[in-house]
């Protein structure tokens, strides 16, 4: 009898997880990254540099190869990747900042990637719940 292994291989993990860490620094450039300003309102207030159409574009764009990748078993490699280069891009864009507070920023946009891209994971295992991927089937 053969026994069948459930879960990729190591290698297939890592390159998966490079890929998205490459895919969420790219992403994050082509949304966020040229935003650069912030937006001065009549009464003196600021908002920005993001819009909230950025924020919510790169979310959606970054669904297709979470779910990619979920659905292949790569799940270490999905929420690690993602979260590592969404971390890496935010630490490159707002490292400039003079006061440090920007290591706040990046430590909740690590805690938020890692948490969605967890919970995208686990919906999509959940949703292609065959037979054949489930342990002890």
């Amino acid at each position: 009898m053969t026994t069948r292994t459930i879960t990729p291989s190591v290698p297939r993990q890592v390159l998966a997880g490079l890929l998205l860490a490459v895919v969420a620094a790219g992403l994050w450039a082509a949304w966020l990254g040229w935003d650069q300003h912030r937006d001065v309102h009549p009464d003196g207030s600021t908002t920005g540099p993001y819009e909230a159409w950025q924020v919510i574009g790169l979310v959606l764009t970054l669904l297709a190869p979470v779910v990619w990748a979920a659905s292949r078993r790569h799940f270490a490699g999905a929420v690690l990747g993602t979260t590592a280069g969404l971390a890496a891009a935010a630490w490159y864009d707002w490292s400039d900042d003079a006061s440090g507070l920007f290591v706040v920023g990046v430590a909740l946009i690590t805690a938020g990637s890692l948490a969605a891209t967890a919970l995208v994971c686990a919906v999509t295992a959940a949703a292609s719940g065959s037979k054949a991927h489930r342990p002890g089937a």
